[in-house]
């Protein structure tokens, strides 16, 4: 009568969320009988998940029968389907199987690196890799994503995977209490991972990572400075080259430089916002001001003198796991440029356009955008640069010179000039796409013609919304 009861509130709870796969899922739940996905990565053989059959009436589960299910199968069962469900109705069945698929590397696992790395565990990554040399301390815990008071002392690495077993328990992680140097590159970079998060605050450590990174061929992001900033609006996605008000991806880029060779490429989470206050003076046991390296388990290594509000790098780790998802998925997301025009220029724009079509077609009545729609065009779609170089090599100065030779022209002649149907040129580019029919590119520039066709298909898709 008590398992009746019990069985009519899951009902009622799948009802309740709207779902019949939340039923089924509850329900499965339930069922003693009824093999499910087993929760431990001790059941897992290289990386595949073990199917187990519970056996005792109170839900415990007994490795009785076991067989090895492939990941790319994941999706088919209930639990994990439903679980992911939000994703699967986002991306796609098909996208969210790639990443279910993945294998991504999350090294430093403090404030930023730990809500990374659940993000992606809750966003149904089929195998992590979670590396850090560090301990969870009492000061860990006011950004720290999945710690406890109980969880002090204990490797980081340890503390969210014991975390994370309980969430989603087919995914396989890995924990490395390591530090990451040239001795350990191979031991932690091998195994070919579809992306590297590197969350680590150390420059030598960093720039060591990024490196070798580069030199292997994978695909990273790295995050910058979070601590000393308050404003959640200031933070970009961008690359390293664009990078402004912060300190550490400062020196990053200069040592990358120097040291490698490597200008740029590399994308990376910062704060255009200035930093709001000053390292703190370290004081030790007796209250007096001490050399805070008496004190580092790791030499560089900072110790508990950057003040942090700890909302900040959560939000760093989240835009960092945002992007990786999105990126396994195959889902297209364009960042907002990081230096935009000013409004009066949005309006230059407009004025140029109605002015070029005066001169070309005799009138500018086809002209169906206005000053706002100009400016989702110029930032949204085109990131402020011409679609002929949507590649970063101006920043700063350069680049606000930059803006001032471009203006927008008709894609496709034979269309008004619609939000959907406008791109951003130079003026010497404007006057040769003028020249050129839409047949003549797709002819001889096939990827240029195939992006912008995708660009503005997007357009349109926002428009139609």
């Amino acid at each position: 009568m008590k398992e009746k009861a019990k069985c009519l509130a899951l009902i009622g709870a799948g009802a309740l969320l709207g779902s019949v796969g939340a039923t089924v899922a509850l329900l499965k739940l339930l069922n003693p009988r009824g093999a499910t996905l087993h929760s431990s990565n001790e059941g897992k053989s290289n990386g595949k998940t073990v199917l187990c059959a519970p056996a005792s009436e109170n839900g415990s589960f007994l490795k009785e029968r076991m067989h090895e299910v492939d990941p790319a199968d994941l999706l088919k069962d209930d639990i994990v389907s439903e679980q992911l469900t939000r994703n699967i109705q986002f991306f796609g069945f098909d996208a969210q199987q790639k990443v279910t698929a993945s294998y991504v590397v999350v090294i430093g696992l403090g404030g930023v690196g730990s809500h990374a790395a659940s993000m992606l565990l809750r966003s149904g990554v089929g195998r992590l890799l979670l590396v850090d040399f560090d301990q969870v301390s009492l000061s860990s815990l006011n950004r720290h994503a999945v710690a406890t008071r109980t969880d002090v002392g204990t490797p980081k690495a340890l503390c969210l995977k014991n975390h994370f077993s309980s969430i989603y328990p087919e995914c396989h992680i890995d924990a490395k209490v390591l530090l990451y140097d040239d001795s350990s590159e191979e031991e932690i970079l091998s195994g070919d991972p579809d992306f590297v998060l590197d969350c680590i605050d150390n420059i030598d450590t960093k720039v060591a990572l990024l490196a070798a990174c580069v030199r292997r061929g994978l695909k990273v992001l790295s995050a910058t400075g979070a601590g000393a900033r308050a404003d959640p609006t200031r933070i970009r996605v961008a690359d390293l080259r664009e990078s402004t008000n912060d300190p550490l991806s400062r020196s990053v880029r200069q040592r990358l430089r120097r040291d490698h060779g490597i200008e740029g490429g590399i994308p990376v989470v910062f704060s255009l916002e200035k930093p709001k206050a000053k390292l703190l003076p370290f004081k030790g046991p007796n209250g007096d001001e001490e050399n805070p390296s008496d004190y580092q388990v790791v030499p560089g290594f900072r110790v508990r003198i950057i003040p942090v509000l700890g909302t900040i790098p959560a939000i760093f780790g989240q835009i960092m796991a945002s992007y990786v998802v999105t990126q396994l998925a195959e889902f297209h997301v364009h960042m907002e440029p990081i230096v935009n025009f000013d409004t009066d220029h949005y309006g230059v724009l407009h004025q140029r356009l109605i002015e070029h079509e005066e001169l070309i077609y005799g009138t500018s009545i086809n002209v169906q955008v206005d000053v706002e729609e100009v400016m989702y065009v110029a930032k949204e779609l085109w990131h402020c640069r011409s679609a002929r170089d949507q590649a970063t090599k101006e920043v700063g100065r350069g680049m606000w010179r930059s803006v001032n030779e471009l203006m927008l022209v008709r894609w496709d002649r034979s269309k008004p000039a619609s939000a959907w149907n406008l791109i951003l040129l130079k003026f010497t580019e404007a006057d040769e796409h003028e020249s050129n029919t839409l047949e003549d590119i797709e002819i001889n520039e096939p990827e240029f013609f195939r992006r912008v066709t995708s660009t503005l298909k997007r357009a349109e898709l926002d428009f139609s919304l």
